[in-house]
């Protein structure tokens, strides 16, 4: 039944003199099992906006739904709902508690009130959902790489088995090669589990390529709401919002410009390169 979210509104510092909007009558509904970009730029009420989903923060107007249950109605469980929607911060450390991986990761299950066994078993799947082998389960945490401990956060999250994992950030700070080797490992949960990913990102590339559906935001307000390919094309109006295309997208309007017959929903290298190597070849474009 997924998320959906019906006028949510959200005042920092409410009834104050420093009362600031952070977000502003956003409405959306994600279906189970998509796999959803969030984009905008600093400040736009992304973040704001995540935190909400798993109730670490309360609309001050509006409704949210999880699995057809309004979050804000009167007796509704805020801990089992933090089982159903995991959230991983943009910085790991924050998420990491135990004197090593394996214990850190056991963390979410103990307070699920799970067996030994169960706990132990979920641990080993989640860890091994992220590619850490069994040779880091007795290291710190704090010892670990940036993606290392991105592993671990998300690997903590996942042995909860929520149906939602929302990503702030997961590849911040990373070489090419750990940012692909993590969302590789996601995309592969959304399809295998079928795990609706909530993915924030200042990556115009990843979101392209990994993202069902983008949605923008900017001042606190949801401005495009679309496929990649869909919200690409408003590339200017994005730019205007302090944001961009995925760079694969301003060379095609180039090429189309100096006539080129391109289509203008390439929006990934791999597209641009499926198109162009039949023209180079003198055949006609895929």
């Amino acid at each position: 039944m997924g998320i959906r979210a019906e006028h949510l509104s959200y005042t920092y510092g409410g009834g104050t003199a420093f009362a600031q909007p952070a977000l502003r009558d956003v409405s959306f509904d994600i279906p189970d099992g998509q796999f959803v970009g969030l984009i905008g730029h600093t400040g736009s009420g992304k973040s704001t906006l995540i935190q909400h989903l798993n109730g670490l923060i309360r609309a001050t107007e509006g409704k949210l739904f999880v699995d057809g249950e309004n979050i804000y109605e009167k007796g509704y469980n805020m801990r089992a709902l933090r089982t159903k929607v995991g959230l991983v911060f943009q910085y790991p450390e924050h998420q990491l508690f135990e004197i090593d991986v394996f214990q850190d990761v056991c963390f979410g299950p103990k307070n699920m009130g799970l067996s030994k066994d169960e706990i132990e078993q979920r641990a080993r799947e989640a860890l091994g959902m992220v590619g850490l082998p069994e040779s880091f389960y007795k290291k710190s945490p704090f010892e670990l790489s940036g993606g290392q401990k991105r592993r671990v956060a998300i690997a903590g999250v996942l042995a909860m088995r929520p149906k939602v994992l929302v990503l702030d950030e997961p590849t911040a700070g990373l070489d090419p090669r750990g940012r692909d080797e993590i969302l590789d490992r996601v995309k592969e949960l959304n399809h295998s589990w079928g795990l609706t990913v909530i993915l924030v990102s200042h990556s115009m590339e990843d979101v392209a390529k990994y993202a069902d559906r983008l949605l923008v935001m900017s001042d606190g307000e949801k401005r495009f709401d679309g496929t990649p390919k869909e919200v690409f094309k408003h590339y200017a109006e994005l730019e205007a919002l302090g944001l961009s295309a995925p760079q694969v997208t301003y060379l095609v309007q180039k090429l189309r410009k100096a006539g080129m017959p391109l289509s203008d929903e390439i929006t990934t290298v791999a597209e641009a390169r499926d198109a162009l190597l039949p023209l180079l070849k003198g055949g006609a474009p895929c």
